[in-house]
């Protein structure tokens, strides 16, 4: 049987993909425990400068839940008078999406096709986002009557607004990847043909970019999201010195006076 989810690291980019084309990527216990580790296992690794989630196949990024699994469990926590079939977004969900969304630093989303459900909330957790022209987005949770999970209720709106976020949750239905970026959801939209090497082509810039400033961006953007101007203000001068302390800064600048490329070293 195939690994639910591959991952390989080359170079200081990681490259993570989920491998159940069969299934249009659902995420059955295998694949979540898979992709959970997977995720925490590069976010840990310094060797790490880059991550890019994918998917095989050109059906679909992820569909989320594996839902002839989940009847399964229903079953079983009927049975058992008291299981809890939805654990698995506090032991899966929950830790993929903080790990992708408080690893320092970035994660590119390769979206080859369609991503419903968590699929939709692992996309929208990463910091940018490739879409292919044909892919599609659908939060899908209402419509087997369930809430938001997956971090989309904090996501979703973020990038979109409450008012739109609120429209695609309480009708789901399937957006196209031109209106999911006009709604501001999609960073870049490509040919489906082009999707595998522009996402890689993007994520490559970022693992060969200044890590320690990706970190801090990806840092003030989380932290100003919930925060008054003048505590981002004081986050910003924290994160500045950071950064500012950092061999890749030091480079950039006498790169800038030599009129020369830098050659970052993620430090």
């Amino acid at each position: 049987m195939a690994d639910a989810v591959l991952c390989d690291v080359s170079d200081g980019l990681a490259t993570i993909t989920i491998n159940r084309p069969d299934a249009m990527n659902a995420m059955n216990t295998a694949a979540k425990v898979a992709l959970r580790d997977a995720l925490m296992s590069v976010a840990a690794d310094p060797a790490v400068r880059a991550v890019l989630l994918t998917a095989a196949g050109e059906r679909a990024f992820c569909v989320g839940q594996d839902l002839k699994e989940h009847v399964a469990k229903l079953a079983e926590a009927r049975e058992s008078d008291g299981g809890n079939a939805l654990s698995t977004v506090r032991e899966h969900y929950n830790p993929i999406v903080r790990a992708i969304t408080e690893m320092p630093k970035p994660v590119v989303a390769g979206v080859n096709g369609v991503a419903a459900g968590a699929g939709f909330g692992f996309a929208l957790a990463c910091d940018y986002r490739v879409v292919a022209d044909t892919a599609s987005f659908n939060t899908s949770f209402a419509g087997v009557a369930l809430t938001a999970d997956s971090g989309v209720s904090w996501t979703l709106p973020r990038l979109i607004g409450p008012s739109r976020a609120a429209d695609l949750l309480l009708f789901p239905r399937s957006i196209s990847a031109k209106d999911a970026q006009d709604l501001g959801i999609v960073n870049r939209l490509v040919p489906t043909a082009e999707l595998a090497a522009e996402a890689a082509a993007v994520a490559r810039k970022l693992a060969d970019g200044p890590t320690v400033a990706y970190a801090a961006l990806k840092e003030s953007l989380a932290y100003g999201a919930g925060h008054t101007l003048g505590e981002a203000l004081e986050k910003e001068d924290e994160l500045q010195t950071r950064a500012g302390a950092s061999q890749d800064h030091a480079i950039a600048v006498r790169a800038f006076l030599d009129k020369e490329r830098p050659k970052y070293l993620g430090q």
